[in-house]
């Protein structure tokens, strides 16, 4: 039923989610954990182990991949992550002066040791989901009661 009736108002209409979960579900973030987490052990094992990935480390929907570009060739790898199920999409984003942004972190590479700063998007605004989000009734009910 919370895979099949997902809906949701914007600016006095409403909208039926044809596929995949209702973004503020309570369900939604459990569901996905459940199917990453099978993916994990049945397929990208298997493509971490193959390509020789030095480090896999996953935060939900992001993930960071350690590997040695001697010998891993990080395109294979991408083409491996999206052909594992078409309802995915991967991408990548490269390290710049040899600093990567990973989820409130940015990681800087030096010769023989890595740094940690924190990262914050130009976006930021430190702000908290109003109540009024476009989301049914239920799900409101159920967030603010903290009952089914």
């Amino acid at each position: 039923m919370s895979t099949t009736q997902n809906y949701f108002g914007f600016k006095d209409r409403t909208y039926l989610q044809k596929s995949g979960l209702a973004l503020g579900a309570p369900i939604s973030s459990i569901l996905s954990e459940i199917y990453l987490q099978y993916l994990e052990n049945t397929k990208v094992y298997d493509i971490l182990c193959n390509l020789r990935v030095e480090g896999y480390f996953r935060y939900a929907d992001d993930v960071l991949i350690v590997y040695n570009e001697n010998s891993t060739n990080i395109e294979n790898i991408l083409e491996s992550f999206n052909n594992i199920t078409p309802s995915l999409h991967f991408t990548i984003e490269r390290q710049k002066d040899k600093k990567l942004n990973f989820l409130d972190l940015t990681i800087e590479r030096a010769t023989e040791k890595l740094s940690f700063s924190i990262n914050r998007k130009p976006t930021t605004s430190d702000s908290i989901i109003p109540n009024d989000p476009c989301h049914p009734p239920e799900q409101k009910n159920w967030l603010q009661s903290g009952t089914l």
